[in-house]
């Protein structure tokens, strides 16, 4: 269990290390470096997800280990309130940063190994403070430098911890 304590509310998150051991393995690495604390969840898109674990505040990107080979074939869906890892049109781009569905994004599933059709691989979920989680949907986004749906009010973990 992870607990993700953010300016807006806590989020207990549950790892599914039998489905997703590499991605689940690699998250709690992260957690337990501390590598999460003070960052932002740098985009929000209201009924799609909120994505972070890639940027200090100011959109400062962090440097991050390696990628990790993308496990979304493992039978997990993004459905409301699961956490899936964010990557470039690379499959296999994954290192740190994350989105949690705000809604049913079975489009985002697994459908071949394609580049079109690896999808994104779900590792967690939240089982506590999702109602945190659809707060960070209302706030006001805008564009800042390259990045769009920026929160203009930043939303930061405070501190990532395993418990």
């Amino acid at each position: 269990m992870i607990l993700f304590k953010t300016n807006l509310g806590d989020i207990k998150i549950e790892l599914d290390f039998d489905n997703a051991p590499v991605t689940s393995q690699n998250f709690q690495q992260y957690v337990e470096d501390g590598f999460y604390n003070g960052t932002i969840f740098h985009r929000v898109i209201k009924g799609f997800m909120v994505q972070g674990g890639g940027f200090a505040p100011g959109l400062e990107e962090k440097e991050t280990r390696a990628n990790i080979k993308n496990e979304a074939n493992n039978g997990l869906s993004n459905k409301r309130g699961s956490l899936a890892m964010a990557r470039t049109q690379e499959p296999h781009s994954a290192s740190a940063q994350f989105f949690i569905n705000l809604v049913d994004n079975n489009f985002l599933d697994f459908q071949n190994e394609s580049t079109q059709g690896w999808g994104y691989c779900v590792f967690a979920q939240v089982v506590e403070g999702l109602d945190i989680v659809d707060k960070m949907a209302l706030v006001d986004t805008g564009r800042m430098g390259f990045h769009d749906d920026v929160p203009k009010d930043e939303i930061i973990v405070e501190s990532a911890q395993v418990l």
